[in-house]
């Protein structure tokens, strides 16, 4: 709905006015990050060198991952981000870093072998992976729960009204939604603009199976794992999880692809089993699972973003083929290009860490192994969190809503659990800088604060 009305500003005298200011500021503050940056690289010796390593609040502090890493890149993500979210952040880092991590480390060689590495998975390593785990998993069903109740009782509501209200709605205009009844001359020629360019139903079931069938015989030479039965069962089962995360994004604005990924991950795994590669296959059915999901609700977005700019439903779907055909070429190119770039790509003390893979393939060996191979109190502090997960987010919901904003977000503050907090005060700096902008010039903070 944001990107429609943008999208519509743009074409008023007054919208292509700010627009013009807006990219100004955009190439200002473009070229100052990539001078920052180019400057910074003069200062970069090797590994944890120059200004992205600099001891902020002191050594000790800097071991623990306290420090700012004068990360342009992140101060800007801070001033895109809600306030809440770069909070929760921080003091997800806090905890875990800050007060959890050195306590835990005391009991070395009591919870866990004193000789293991730092990024073993039977050290240290296994509770900031496994409890940032419980946390997501503990905010994922929660919110998997509320959006599940929300998009089941809006749709009994729209089919009861669609049945008490089919009479009147086909007299008045056969072309109007059924839900509204009173619709203004705007929304009555959206619709008809909208309807008028429908995809056939024939084409939609057509390309599902056509591509269900490519991908069932396609994956399973990729990831021997995956076997075809895998694919098969879950593009049976996709379509009806794929409504459910579409209608649920409409109603809360929140997609929960990744928590039927994580479904997929437990449920093909344990089917696999480890003596058949049972972590690979839940993984790889996870990546099947959450394209098409996330892809139904993003595209219902798109839809509706359509429906607002009277754009055609074929010409978008077309747009988004091409951009799709565009990304295969695209996406190995640019992993390709980094993976060549950075011989450490992907580990947990590089760069380019993917904190997400970590989170994932835990996931997976959990749903696989068990909880066997955790250490000491491991699984208790998991149950704990997932607890703490779940009531943080009761709580929130419960207060009204001036007091329940101020309340962390559970997944937010799983991040730095593994990462460390040096990002979140990056992104605090962000939220500081809008901040004191909003206090001198909320108009101007307003219209650039996301462009700059």
């Amino acid at each position: 709905t944001a990107t429609a009305h943008l999208i519509n500003s743009f074409h008023t005298p007054q919208g292509a006015k700010l627009a013009k200011k807006q990219v100004r500021m955009l190439g200002k503050f473009f070229s100052l990050s990539f001078l920052w940056s180019f400057f910074q690289w003069f200062f970069t010796g090797g590994d944890n060198c120059g200004f992205s390593n600099f001891p902020t609040f002191g050594l000790k502090a800097y071991q623990y991952k306290f420090y700012f890493d004068f990360s342009a890149t992140y101060v800007g993500v801070g001033m895109i981000c809600p306030y809440i979210i770069n909070i929760s952040v921080l003091l997800g880092g806090i905890l875990s870093w800050g007060i959890m991590w050195p306590l835990i480390e005391t009991k070395k060689g009591d919870w866990f072998p004193a000789d293991v590495e730092s990024s073993s998975m039977h050290g240290l390593q296994a509770y900031k992976v496994f409890i940032a785990v419980a946390i997501i998993l503990g905010d994922g069903l929660y919110n998997f729960c509320k959006v599940l109740s929300r998009t089941l009782s809006g749709l009994f509501v729209q089919l009861r009204g669609t049945s008490s209200r089919a009479s009147f709605t086909v007299e008045e205009d056969p072309t109007a939604s059924p839900y509204s009844p009173k619709q203004s001359y705007d929304d009555q020629r959206r619709t008809r603009f909208f309807l008028k360019d429908q995809i056939p139903t024939w084409f939609a079931m057509g390309g599902y199976i056509i591509i269900a069938a490519t991908s069932t015989a396609i994956l399973p030479h990729m990831f021997h794992q995956l076997r075809w039965y895998y694919i098969l069962v879950i593009y049976i089962c996709a379509p009806v999880l794929a409504f459910c995360n579409a209608y649920g994004a409409g109603l809360t604005d929140w997609s929960l692809a990744s928590t039927y990924g994580k479904l997929a991950i437990f449920t093909i795994g344990a089917w696999a089993g480890s003596e058949h590669g049972g972590m690979l296959a839940g993984l790889a059915a996870c990546g099947v699972m959450m394209n098409i999901v996330s892809t139904a609700s993003d595209l219902t977005q798109d839809f509706k973003t359509g429906y607002l700019t009277l754009s055609s439903p074929r010409s978008m779907f077309i747009s988004q083929v091409i951009g799709t055909a565009m990304g295969c070429v695209v996406s190995p190119c640019v992993f390709w290009l980094f993976y060549n770039a950075f011989d450490d790509l992907g580990l947990p003390n590089s760069e380019y860490p993917a904190p997400f893979a970590t989170v994932y393939r835990s996931m997976a060996k959990l749903g696989v192994e068990g909880v066997a191979s955790l250490p000491r109190e491991c699984l208790v502090l998991c149950y704990a969190f997932f607890g703490v997960a779940i009531l943080v987010n009761i709580v929130k919901d419960s207060l009204p809503s001036r007091w329940g904003r101020f309340v962390p977000l559970p997944m937010a503050m799983a991040i730095p659990f593994f990462l460390g907090p040096y990002f979140a005060i990056d992104m605090c700096v962000g939220s500081l800088v809008l901040f004191v902008w909003e206090r001198v010039d909320a108009a101007k903070a307003g219209a650039f604060g996301t462009a700059v």
